[in-house]
């Protein structure tokens, strides 16, 4: 009786595949190991393994094999042998499942797992695992029956190993022994890639995508993004009356689009897939650009399945009205050479940033014009000692007036500001008030992210910057880049023409920048292409060629704003471990399945990207 067979050479030699330079791995560099297992029942629970029989392929051809009975320290049922053939007295001198576990864990390695109905047999290897105290097997799987049901399910009556044998006309035909039937299964594999083949599944991840629950619909029309490359772009999803449904950004559009062809499981996404005649895309020499375009392309076409971005928002601003007795104020838009003010930011940040300096500064919190004569009835904010009461004559004008100048002063310098939250923030900690520490955070949060949004909108305002992004460097919030490097033009705070690449060939693919990639100078920026320069300008591999203006930053309080901005981001970063280790989840990246509903919910409106690092690389 054979007994198991550790890993052969050849085995140890196909492990392993190469990815492509787009990140796929194509079929034919992909390792299968085939798995079949005989038990002596249905519950992986309360039955047994009787037998193991694995091929190991790559590229069609087998590298090894695996068989061996199991001892599975029950009876066999009667009904099981007459079904399999094994009795009790084919398994007597066998080895336990303890023992064969570890080389069958080495057969399969790091190789895509298949096997038909890959449940059952990936159920009863786990409960060994477990009863025998090792650590499960978690691979990629390849289920060749959910296979079959996405690709021939109107050629065959069913999808059992036996049928889609006959069907295929494979050499080797099941017979409820494991290595034959994991040999049949093998042929039945390759047999399924050469129809998902014609759906222009060529890597192993597309026949993942196949076994999803919406593989079948949405993998079909993936030709539709066939000749997307592996460069930074905008693409769109367009209806057949040339309504564009949907407008998305990709460091690397060839992956991003694919992923929309039966990896997401959600209905919205099959409903756009569903409802998409075509897919365009435009290249472009760098992620900033790709960010920017896909923020025009959306407030100018506002798509239907967009959420976000479809509206011009061109920030806020915190003022001081123009008024006697003035009192700080929420403007639209940035702040300009005649008006002095922190921002542009959202409206939840600016709201923030007066609460901050109300409670630095005794200013008036109300809101009715007040009278020169001071002859105003006073409020109950005088009562609660929240106000000096300059309304009724309590606070002097001269008083008052002072008040106003130092908060001027603040909006240039902000070590006050930041320095009087800063200890705020800690006596609340240290007397055990957290919400109040809290809610000092949120607030010193908002004025780090209010002085730096104006500090870099008057840094930028007035002039032309030049600036050269060396390639493999982050050109927008999120992963390096393989591109080439860019040239960044920027004139009075706006992003200009970008540097496009070249259309491809492929009909209604590519396109070139639209009407709405441009915007005029002097024209309003939204809030989000600012906040994307704001970003970008922090990143590394920046190299300046040409100014025309002077392009500074003022100095006053650069130090504290940089040192508080940088303790705010590592408390930032311990509180959001602190809620994995609570919540016991998993950190994993974001991926294109996640795009629509998820991550085009972007942060920034709810002022929750308020702490932003010297160096952003956590930002979507």
């Amino acid at each position: 009786m054979p007994g198991p067979r550790p890993a052969s050479t050849s085995a140890r030699a196909g492990r392993g595949a190469q990815t492509s330079l787009d990140g796929l791995t194509p079929l034919v560099d992909t390792t299968f190991v085939v798995l079949d297992l005989e038990t002596t029942g249905l519950s992986p629970d309360r039955d047994r393994i009787t037998e193991v029989g694995a091929v190991r392929s790559r590229g069609g051809e087998v590298l090894a094999e695996l068989r061996t009975f199991v001892d599975p320290g029950v009876p066999i049922p009667a009904a099981v042998t007459t079904i399999t053939g094994i009795t009790d007295a084919d398994v007597a001198s066998a080895p336990l499942i303890d023992a064969v576990l570890p080389t069958v864990h080495d057969f399969i390695g790091d190789a895509v797992f298949v096997a038909h109905n890959a449940r059952f047999d990936l159920g009863f290897l786990t409960a060994a695992a477990r009863r025998a105290g090792m650590t499960p097997l978690r691979p990629r799987v390849i289920d060749t029956a959910t296979l079959a049901r996405r690709l021939v399910r109107d050629e065959v009556r069913d999808v059992r190993l036996g049928t889609l044998a006959r069907h295929f006309r494979v050499p080797s035909q099941p017979d409820h022994r494991a290595l034959h039937d994991a040999r049949a299964t093998l042929h039945v594999l390759h047999a399924l890639i050469e129809r998902a083949g014609t759906l222009g599944a060529t890597s192993v991840e597309d026949l993942l995508q196949l076994c999803g629950a919406t593989g079948d619909r949405s993998h079909r029309r993936i030709g539709m993004v066939a000749g997307a490359p592996s460069t930074p772009g905008v693409y769109r999803f367009v209806a057949a009356d040339s309504t564009v449904l949907y407008v998305g950004k990709a460091s690397d559009l060839r992956r991003r689009l694919r992923s929309y062809f039966g990896q997401d499981t959600r209905r919205r996404t099959a409903d756009l897939v569903a409802a998409t005649e075509r897919v365009e895309w435009t290249v472009t020499t760098s992620d900033l650009e790709a960010s920017i375009l896909e923020v025009r392309e959306l407030q100018a076409l506002r798509p239907r399945y967009n959420r976000r971005s479809t509206r011009l928002d061109r920030g806020t601003t915190v003022v001081l009205t123009r008024e006697a007795f003035p009192r700080l104020s929420i403007a639209r838009g940035a702040p300009d050479a005649t008006t002095s003010g922190l921002g542009p930011v959202p409206r939840s940040v600016a709201e923030l940033v007066i609460e901050a300096f109300e409670d630095v500064f005794p200013l008036r919190p109300c809101r009715p014009r007040l009278r020169r004569e001071q002859d105003n009835p006073a409020c109950v904010l005088k009562d609660l000692h929240r106000c000096d009461a300059v309304c009724d004559g309590t606070q002097t004008p001269t008083g008052y007036a002072a008040v106003v100048t130092q908060v001027l002063s603040a909006f240039d310098d902000p070590v006050r500001v930041l320095a009087d939250l800063r200890d705020r923030m800690l006596t609340a900690a240290a007397a055990d008030a957290f919400e109040r520490a809290a809610a000092c955070r949120e607030r010193l949060a908002a004025v780090v992210r209010a002085y730096d949004a104006r500090r870099t909108h008057e840094q930028l305002r007035g002039i032309t910057l030049v600036i050269e992004q060396r390639a493999g460097t982050p050109t927008a919030p999120g992963p390096a880049s393989p591109s080439a490097s860019a040239i960044i033009t920027i004139t009075d705070g706006q992003l200009q023409q970008p540097q496009l690449g070249a259309p491809g060939d492929q009909e209604g693919s590519a396109t070139s920048a639209s009407s709405t990639t441009t915007t005029a100078a002097g024209t309003a920026v939204s809030r989000e292409e600012s906040d994307l320069l704001r970003r970008w300008l922090r990143s590394d591999g920046l190299h300046v060629l040409h100014v025309d203006g002077t392009y500074a930053s003022p100095l006053a309080g650069g130090r504290v704003l940089f040192d508080v901005n940088a303790e705010l981001v590592a408390a930032q970063r311990a509180s959001r471990g602190d809620e994995v280790l609570l919540s016991g989840e998993k950190v994993r990246r974001r991926t294109g399945a996640d795009r629509i509903d998820a991550s085009d919910d972007r942060s920034g409106d709810d002022g929750s990207d308020a702490i932003t690092p010297a160096r952003d690389p956590d930002a979507t």
